[in-house]
């Protein structure tokens, strides 16, 4: 059984995340989403806030499921038995930072893979950070995140 984990802050998940978890999951027999916690980042949405919105938004696949992680996430991966990490990439901006990221992770742990998916076309744009800030002047974002993701969005910045 070969098991993935696909990490990232997910704040908010987006329709490209969502890409790239339904494709993923037909690829791997067992996906989990990493939510990542990090003490020096400032997240929108809090790491329960984050877990309950991809857990409702993966429930229909019985082979996705959601974890938290406050370490590194080679120590994650390799306590739990992962030995796949996906990487999502738009483009090259986003390559050559996941690329030193993962060279950097292949140096604390060479036993664990990491690859990377391009999300299809028309996510190509979706920033979580800009869809944020759209939120923030109460744009529409219906077309970047999940109905649920939205409205989350909107008690934010009501």
């Amino acid at each position: 059984m070969l098991k993935a984990a696909f990490p990232g802050s997910f704040d908010p998940p987006t329709f490209g995340h969502m890409n790239i978890i339904q494709r993923a999951r037909g690829i791997f027999d067992e996906l989990i989403i990493v939510i990542a916690e990090n003490r020096q980042k400032k997240y929108l949405f809090s790491a329960e806030e984050r877990i309950d919105m991809m857990q409702d938004l993966v429930k229909p696949w019985d082979n996705v499921s959601v974890e938290i992680c406050d370490s590194l996430i080679v120590d994650f991966l390799r306590k739990k038995k992962i030995p796949v990490q996906i990487r999502g990439v738009r483009g090259v901006s986003d390559f050559s930072y996941e690329f030193e990221l993962s060279m950097m992770n292949k140096g604390l742990d060479p036993s664990i893979e990491t690859i990377f998916m391009t999300t299809d076309p028309e996510y190509f744009v979706l920033r979580s950070s800009s869809i944020k800030e759209l939120a923030s002047f109460h744009g529409d974002v219906s077309s970047m995140v999940p109905r649920s993701v939205a409205e989350a969005l909107k008690k934010k910045y009501t």
